[in-house]
């Protein structure tokens, strides 16, 4: 990795160019970088999923407005660079209330969080939800919006992360490094299970997630990072991470009265109304102050 000068971009028709605040780094660009992610843009290449700064220009068919205003943004990559043109439909005004700093986390994060727990994942009041890298970025954004709906919450973490997690509001914080988690949870929940789990590990971890749902549970899985690493040794772990995937058969969930459900969050830009309406949500509660990124 290394910084480069190079022609600073230019919006072209319905696009926005951003000068760059902050910009997010995201499992995306890690993935990306060692090779590993679908979506990748060929190297090489500038990585960076989401962005917020101040709108400099505007190309064709879209508000002139817009120029000067403090925004955040959705780059699908490019984003870590001090000019980046994105479509006018992936950028969102940045609420006052945060720094630019804050405000870079919540595109990715809290729109993948909000998909996986409400738009998809159905979360309702008093259900349980497992959350899985529970102090991650996408596991931080999830704990805002369960405690919000008023879920009851269990995440997998280090130990080292417990204490912050529960001064943010996670009741049970199991460590998956030292225990096997998925006994300790049914142990947690009188063996019943949980009513969603939101799944971003990989192979064999949807094996033992799917096992922690309780009757009518959803698990929404949404990356593969067991088999981050670099060079070889990433592309031999991504294949035992997809030989150890289970295999889920209709029928089979049909029988069992459970669900699994996928969300890639690159593959939503054209679906620009849906994005818009979970980002409104997502910036209301940010002026409600119950979403902390």
């Amino acid at each position: 990795m290394k910084v480069e000068e190079r022609p600073d971009p230019r919006p072209a028709t319905g696009q926005v160019l951003v000068r760059v605040r902050a910009a997010g780094l995201n499992f995306a660009d890690i993935l990306a970088r060692q090779g590993l992610y679908p979506d990748g843009p060929p190297k090489p290449c500038v990585m960076g999923y989401e962005v917020s700064g101040i709108v400099e220009a505007v190309g064709d068919d879209v508000d002139r407005n817009l120029i000067d205003k403090a925004v955040i943004a959705m780059t699908r990559f490019g984003g870590q660079a001090e000019l980046v043109a994105v479509p006018a439909t992936q950028v969102f005004a940045k609420p006052d209330e945060l720094t630019f700093e804050q405000a870079a986390a919540i595109p990715v994060n809290y729109l993948t969080a909000w998909a996986l727990l409400v738009a998809m994942g159905g979360l309702k009041k008093d259900e349980a939800v497992l959350i899985h890298n529970a102090g991650g970025g996408v596991g931080l954004a999830a704990l805002d919006i369960a405690k919000h709906i008023g879920a009851k919450t269990f995440g997998t973490a280090s130990t080292g992360k417990h204490e912050f997690l529960r001064a943010r509001g996670l009741d049970h914080a199991i460590d998956y490094r030292t225990q096997d988690w998925l006994p300790v949870l049914k142990d947690l929940t009188n063996g019943r299970g949980v009513e969603l789990v939101i799944d971003p590990l990989g192979g064999p971890s949807w094996k033992k997630s799917y096992q922690a749902l309780r009757t009518t549970g959803r698990m929404g899985v949404f990356g593969m990072s067991v088999a981050s690493a670099s060079g070889i040794k990433g592309k031999i772990r991504a294949l035992k991470a997809i030989l150890s995937m289970p295999r889920f058969n209709p029928i089979g969930l049909m029988n069992r009265n459970k669900g699994v459900f996928g969300l890639n969050l690159g593959h939503m830009w054209g679906e620009g109304e849906k994005v818009a309406a979970w980002t409104s949500e997502i910036m209301r509660g940010v002026a409600a102050g119950w979403i902390r990124p």
